[in-house]
């Protein structure tokens, strides 16, 4: 029985030799994803400069995962970082912890939090994956963004339907 089972793997081995192998250029072909995909976590600013995170910790309640750190201080007249009282001086995710719920992005009341497309988060050391407030304030560099794919016009739902 068991010279059988080792001939048929060797028949489909054999079958697969002579097909044209199908093969994606990743780094420089990225396949897009779809829009409602949710990939890197991104903090943002107000067209003025300042940063929309006043510190409030919603997204850090909101997290199953608990895996958002933030740590708020007084704003002053001198130096101001948000347009509230406060801000975030210190704004932590640990993206190894990180399973990409959403919970973060719904909580936000000001939208200064959102995950956007990228998937690229592989890094060398478990240091490496706890994002900080400057990481996630920073832009994406064009040639890491990650292309989204064009929303299929059967997943939107009809109201009264």
């Amino acid at each position: 029985m068991a010279v059988v089972d080792s001939l048929k793997g060797f028949g489909v081995t054999f079958r697969h030799l002579f097909r044209k192998p199908v093969t994606q250029q990743y780094p420089e072909y990225k396949r897009p994803v779809y829009p409602r995909f949710r990939g890197r976590h991104r903090l943002h600013r107000h067209e003025n400069g300042l940063e929309k995170c006043i510190g409030c910790s919603l997204c850090a309640a909101a997290c199953p995962a608990d895996c958002i750190r933030v740590v708020a201080d007084e704003n002053t007249d001198e130096e101001r970082y948000s347009p509230g009282e406060r801000y975030a001086r210190i704004y932590e995710i640990n993206m190894s912890r990180c399973i990409f719920c959403g919970y973060c992005e719904l909580a936000c009341p000001f939208d200064a939090i959102t995950l956007g497309h990228d998937y690229e988060l592989a890094e060398m050391s478990r240091d490496a994956m706890v994002y900080t407030k400057e990481m996630l304030l920073e832009p994406m560099h064009p040639s890491r963004t990650t292309p989204v794919a064009p929303a299929d016009p059967f997943d939107v739902v009809e109201p009264g339907q």
